[in-house]
């Protein structure tokens, strides 16, 4: 037991006036919508591979289909939908189109969540 205890009249609630309000105002829902679609696009296995690899610059899906060992029309399908996410981008050269990761705080988060999921996966097997 904590030594915490509360009689059978109080509640684990708190009211708006227990805490201070600040200026800014409550999550944009457009936002959040963004967001969670983002991570849904990339919550496949496959699409973050690719994109780890763009994370050293912008690759052919020629490229992309060799370094993965996959067919080019699977990577073209990976990158269309990443890039109605915009979470990357294109440029034509020719009869190639490069992609890329479309800015720096994609980078971040594909960063961040394979150093999460590394941490996790050294602190739990000890």
């Amino acid at each position: 037991m904590n030594g915490f205890r509360m009689s059978s009249h109080e509640t684990a609630s708190c009211s708006s006036d227990d805490h201070q309000v600040g200026q800014s105002s409550p999550l944009d829902a457009m936002a959040c919508q963004r967001a969670a679609a983002i991570f849904c696009a990339l919550g496949d296995a496959n699409r973050l591979r690719l994109l780890t690899l763009l994370m050293n610059g912008e690759k052919c899906v020629t490229e992309i289909a060799k370094a993965l060992n996959d067919n080019n029309p699977a990577v073209s399908q990976r990158l269309r939908l990443l890039r109605s996410e915009r979470i990357v981008t294109r440029r034509r050269a020719g009869k190639h189109i490069y992609y890329s990761l479309d800015d720096q705080h994609v980078s971040d988060l594909i960063a961040n969540a394979l150093a999460h999921a590394e941490e996790n996966c050294e602190r739990h097997s000890s």
